[in-house]
């Protein structure tokens, strides 16, 4: 019997459905968005994504679990052979007061030697940003970054990418009128 993936209610709550016949079952009690960078794909073109780790502190985890974080105005950098999230937001955690973290530190982030080429590559050579996607937490319940390797967009792409979008959805509005 073929099982089919649907979305299942908004998008930032993370859940998806998996379908066999009469039985739905949800995939992934784990998997939840923390934060969400939508204005990336509005302000850059993205080339390609990938998945990345996160090193952080234990009263971090605590704040992210509570879902207070923006990635909103961070970025990544590769440098000296590592690659750091950069002005990232995570709140503090109130019940850690002896031991807690700084809200806008650097975090190293964990990928590959071979994904750390191809994005230096990609940020040296190219001109290309590392721009911070989406934050989760995974099926495992650990904390992963989506960065996307992009390229800024000019006003005029942005525009033409808007005019787009608005002719798609009168396209779907006039097929659903007309049929």
């Amino acid at each position: 019997m073929a099982c089919v993936h649907i979305a299942f209610g908004a998008f930032t709550e993370g859940r998806l459905a998996l379908i066999c016949g009469d039985m739905v079952q949800k995939s992934d009690p784990n998997y939840r968005i923390i934060a969400e960078n939508r204005r990336a794909r509005y302000d850059y073109a993205i080339e390609e994504d990938l998945e990345c780790g996160i090193m952080l502190m234990g009263s971090e985890v605590k704040s992210l679990r509570t879902g207070q974080a923006n990635i909103a105005e961070s970025y990544a950098t590769v440098e000296d052979g590592e690659l750091w999230l950069v002005n990232s937001y995570i709140a503090p955690y109130t019940q850690a007061k002896t031991f807690g973290h700084d809200e806008r530190r650097r975090r190293k982030m964990l990928a590959s030697k071979r994904e750390l080429a191809r994005m230096w590559a990609a940020t040296a050579k190219q001109g290309m940003t590392l721009v911070p996607i989406v934050m989760y937490f995974n099926h495992r319940g650990l904390v992963k970054l989506k960065i996307g390797i992009a390229k800024g967009k000019k006003l005029a792409d942005k525009r033409a990418t808007e005019a787009k979008r608005d002719w798609d959805k009168q396209k779907r509005r006039l097929l659903k009128e007309h049929g």
